[in-house]
């Protein structure tokens, strides 16, 4: 991660501690930062590698526009099976909330994003916002709620046959031993119910917070039609959502340069900061309104997302009702 200038400061901060070790983020603030808005990112991997580091610049694109912006770490599949891994966003959501005052945040403007299964991640942290509390998870009063997700080619389903799988990784030789595999804990279709659980699709509701999602049209890891699934059944939901649709870009191209998920030759690591804005397809739902356009997508239009979502004038996140979303197939 680059180090931050002089005009902004970066905290390391244990956030929980779990039986497989402490839980950190990173926090990246201007110097003079009073309750500003925050977005927690989330890093790819694979769900069974990566770390925090792993992210974009934080600082150049995104706390230079007034955000704080939180990197966190979370239980790889290797420590810990899903749900592990949402418990611990979730976690560091309300850790973030909780201590707003001293960090100089603003509790109720919390976005989350992340690519690859970070992407995932963020995901399901959005379409459970309304949860009080998860099965299995530890209870708090603190809402985990956010207003705004983005979201990366991250898997939308991890149900046997719902979607066409990518290229498999090295040494991923069964099911079982594929990503999803390790992260539910064996193959996918002898454990529907714990895919159906993991999975985005199943989650969507009416109640949930405004999604982008991007994706390359030329990767072959996570297939696009994970993400082009994922909006069209938020949109059938009346959630507001974009999905932008980047022509011929690979996995992993919010990545920094040389950085990647996974050790495989088929990354796009760091193109989309050196390349700046590329061209894409634009699908936009608002309630019954759907429309589509040819445009151009890079790191501001993530930033100019937040910015509209993440502002004074938008409904608190902590105000959001408490019923639990229904299923969607």
């Amino acid at each position: 991660m680059t180090s931050p200038s002089p005009s902004f400061r970066r905290r390391e901060i244990v956030y929980a501690r779990r039986a497989s070790g402490d839980l950190h983020l990173d926090l990246v603030t201007a110097h003079d930062a009073s309750a500003a808005p925050v977005v927690v990112f989330l890093h790819g991997g694979g769900w069974f590698t990566g770390d925090r580091t792993l992210c974009p610049d934080l600082e150049r694109h995104f706390a230079a526009r007034g955000f704080a912006m939180a990197s966190v770490d979370y239980r790889l599949s290797g420590e810990a099976l899903f749900p592990a891994q949402l418990h611990d966003v979730r976690a560091a959501i309300r850790f973030l909330r909780v201590h707003a005052a001293d960090l100089d945040l603003d509790p109720d403007r919390i976005g989350v994003w992340g690519a690859s299964a970070g992407g995932h991640l963020a995901a399901l942290t959005g379409l459970t916002s309304a949860i009080t509390d998860l099965p299995g998870e530890d209870p708090s009063d603190v809402p985990a709620s956010v207003v705004a997700v983005a979201e990366s080619y991250g898997p939308a389903s991890l149900v046997a046959g719902d979607i066409a799988p990518g290229v498999p990784l090295p040494g991923a030789d069964t099911p079982a031993q594929s990503p999803e595999g390790r992260l539910i804990g064996g193959d996918p279709a002898a454990l529907p119910t714990a895919a159906r659980a993991a999975s985005p699709l199943y989650h969507v509701a009416s109640s949930a917070p405004p999604f982008q999602i991007s994706h390359g049209t030329g990767d072959i890891l996570v297939d696009q039609d994970h993400s082009r699934r994922l909006y069209a059944v938020l949109a059938d939901a009346g959630v507001e959502v974009d999905l932008y649709l980047i022509d011929d870009y690979r996995h992993g191209f919010l990545n920094p340069s040389r950085r990647s998920d996974v050790p495989v030759a088929v990354m796009d690591d760091g193109r989309l900061e050196s390349v700046g804005a590329a061209p894409a397809r634009h699908l936009s739902a608002r309630g019954a309104e759907r429309t589509t356009e040819r445009t151009r997508f890079g790191f501001d239009d993530i930033g100019d997302f937040f910015a509209r979502h993440l502002t004074t004038d938008q409904p608190a996140a902590t105000g959001l009702a408490t019923t639990t979303p229904g299923a969607t197939s």
